[in-house]
């Protein structure tokens, strides 16, 4: 079976390595991650992968750390999830590569474009860690900068919700399941699928965003596959 997309970008949040520990890296979590990731590179799709770092710092002001002190603190927690990923898709027998905004060398490698692309090329995972390298834009901004470098087909969204919905599916039980959407939907309903840069840039680059539940085994498969199992937002 042939896939739908040739080379992807997955946003992988801090929070769906977190499990249900809800702080940290659960490694049974990890494990599952790092295997749907392995399916798809197996099946020849290119893979590059954005870490968030939320299971460990958000960047937030507050007390005495200000705002640019606080993001720079939540680059550091998406390297050290960068680097958890990258040991656990190793594990699996998966090539991968961290590659970081902020240099720190003795741990990842430097962002370099061309780089990247000679990786992806020879099959090996992407993860990039560190976010832009520069503080007040979130990891959603940079997935969606990073899918426009890369060439993505797609920048895929791994939520804990299986799609975009109109309201919290939780809260409203009426709340409307969208299997399509386009750019402006999302940025004048304000649908919270990601923040209003990263979304503006997907818009401008047009590279497609499919939002999915990645906690379910073998959703990221069918995904690649073209399958109907969240939303499609060009």
């Amino acid at each position: 079976m042939s896939v739908k997309y040739k080379r992807v970008l997955i946003k992988v949040s801090g929070e769906a390595l977190a499990g249900e520990d809800r702080f940290g890296v659960n490694g049974d979590q990890l494990e599952k991650v790092a295997r749907q990731i392995r399916e798809i590179r197996d099946a020849g799709v290119e893979v590059g992968v954005v870490v968030g770092g939320g299971n460990f710092f958000r960047g937030r002001t507050g007390g005495s750390i200000d705002k640019p002190t606080a993001d720079y603190m939540g680059m550091l927690a998406t390297v050290m999830n960068g680097l958890a990923l990258q040991d656990a898709l190793l594990s699996v027998d998966c090539e991968a590569k961290l590659m970081t905004s902020i240099e720190i060398r003795d741990m990842a490698e430097g962002y370099a474009r061309r780089k990247a692309l000679d990786y992806l090329a020879e099959g090996k995972v992407v993860v990039f860690g560190g976010g832009t390298g520069s503080p007040f834009f979130t990891t959603d901004t940079t997935a969606a900068l990073r899918a426009a470098e890369i060439g993505a087909d797609v920048l895929l969204l791994a939520k804990n919700i299986d799609a975009v919905y109109s309201a919290d599916p939780d809260i409203d039980p009426d709340a409307e399941r969208y299997t399509e959407l386009s750019y402006m939907d999302i940025i004048d309903r304000d649908l919270k699928v990601m923040d209003l840069t990263a979304a503006t840039l997907c818009k401008d680059t047009g590279t497609k965003i499919y939002v999915f539940a990645l906690a379910e085994e073998g959703n990221l498969m069918k995904v690649i596959n073209g399958e109907n199992v969240g939303t499609l937002i060009q």
